[in-house]
């Protein structure tokens, strides 16, 4: 709670009404503390209504009553413990009432809370009361006591209130917008790392079993009888899918950790390349998709992660593959540029729409349709295949046509080392 009243010298004041309202608009916009546009507000309702005194409330939702949090007059700090009933004073009739209260003579009033009289040892004759609503919803209430001269409160003290109160409750839902998004970010952080510890225990977990899982089934197909060949083969090939899930959620969980290091060493593109269609040859033929590569006569060198590249290019082309109808085609291609190598992956399948495709590489994101829901997996394979491109200095895009086909394009740097050196530098 602020501390009522000000040492503030009143020279250094706004002198005119469009003065005060354009000071607080200007702390409004600034990153100024609560506890000086409190003050600003209620001196500002203070000099405009020629009051005696001014008082901010805002609503306790435990106490079901309003708190005082500023005042104008120093005296008010000996009441600044008091709570502020809704149902026996003059700010909870405006408050429950959501509407501008104006008494003339408070002593003649049943609702007028006497003991702030009692505590301050102010009388209060007349009073004006407005509350602060922000989008149906009451906050508080701002409250100024005796008009000087004795005269009554008017329409124009009734306009400076209401602004006034416009005013400060728009700071209000600011400063809670700015508290729910702090929550909101904390809970996220927290769920996240729930996630990440997730994936990190799961993978370790599982990883023993699910070895010794394909270790014995690769060892009984060698002894079995012919006839039983087609099951165990079931059986490995989707332990070795697990395999790849496993290791997927562990690629991207020691990308986000910063634990992941690239081996660099001379590789050939090409013969990546060349191991990735072959690899994919199977399941394309099950598809009756035609599968080619283009990739020229060069060898394609670069400095690089032989493994991580080809685990990243894999994945894309596992996906071109499986969302690719019957009859379609993919195809691999890749050109030597400028200090640069440059790979396509095309197909002509189902492709994505508009609105899916700035998600593409986010974590577990998946395209919701029923032609790519039957096709199962995780949503992995496209953020790991992005972190892995990255990781080694080079970026990844997609361009897709819904119906037409997809073509993900990734640019990798000759030398990964010098670009990830001078990416650091330039974002520093």
């Amino acid at each position: 709670m602020a501390n009522p009243g000000s040492q503030r010298d009143i020279d250094s004041y706004p002198a005119s009404q469009a003065d005060w309202l354009l000071e607080i608009g200007r702390m409004l916009t600034s990153e100024v503390e609560m506890e000086s546009l409190l003050e600003m507000v209620s001196r500002a309702m203070s000099e405009l209504t020629c009051s005696e005194s001014a008082s901010i409330f805002l609503y306790d939702d435990e106490a079901h009553a309003l708190r005082f949090v500023f005042s104008s007059d120093a005296s008010h700090h000996l009441a600044q413990d008091i709570v502020i009933p809704i149902n026996d004073s003059v700010a909870g009739a405006a408050f429950a009432e959501n509407r501008i209260v104006a008494i003339k003579d408070a002593s003649k009033f049943p609702r007028h809370f006497k003991r702030i009289d009692q505590e301050t040892k102010v009388t209060t004759r007349s009073i004006l009361a407005a509350p602060i609503t922000y989008r149906g919803q009451v906050l508080g209430v701002l409250e100024t006591i005796n008009k000087r001269d004795g005269v009554d409160y008017n329409g124009d003290d009734v306009t400076i209130l209401e602004t006034l109160a416009s005013l400060l409750a728009l700071s209000f839902e600011n400063t809670s917008l700015e508290g729910i998004i702090g929550k909101i970010k904390e809970e996220a952080s927290r769920l996240d790392k729930m996630k990440t510890d997730f994936i990190a225990i799961t993978s370790h977990e599982l990883r023993t079993p699910l070895g010794l899982i394909i270790g014995h089934s690769t060892f009984l197909r060698e002894i079995i009888n012919d006839e039983f060949h087609d099951q165990m083969d079931t059986i490995i090939r989707n332990a070795m899918r697990l395999k790849e899930i496993i290791e997927s959620m562990t690629s991207v969980d020691n990308a986000q950790a910063g634990t992941a290091v690239v081996r660099s060493h001379n590789v050939s593109m090409r013969k990546i390349l060349e191991g990735i269609v072959e690899t994919l040859q199977l399941e394309a033929k099950q598809k009756k998709i035609s599968l080619r590569a283009e990739l020229g006569n060069s060898d394609l060198m670069l400095e690089g992660d032989a493994e991580k590249i080809g685990i990243a290019i894999l994945n894309i082309g596992r996906n071109a593959v499986m969302f690719t109808n019957e009859g379609g085609h993919v195809l691999i291609a890749a050109r030597q540029e400028a200090g640069h190598i440059k790979i396509s992956v095309r197909d002509d399948g189902i492709g994505i729409p508009a609105k899916d495709v700035p998600h593409v590489f986010e974590r577990f994101y998946q395209v919701e349709s029923h032609l790519t829901r039957k096709q199962g997996g995780m949503g992995l394979g496209l953020s790991v295949a992005k972190m892995m491109i990255e990781m080694h200095g080079g970026k990844i895009v997609v361009e897709s046509v819904p119906g037409k086909g997809s073509n993900f394009t990734i640019t990798l740097p000759v030398d990964s080392a010098r670009a990830e050196s001078d990416s650091k530098v330039f974002i520093t």
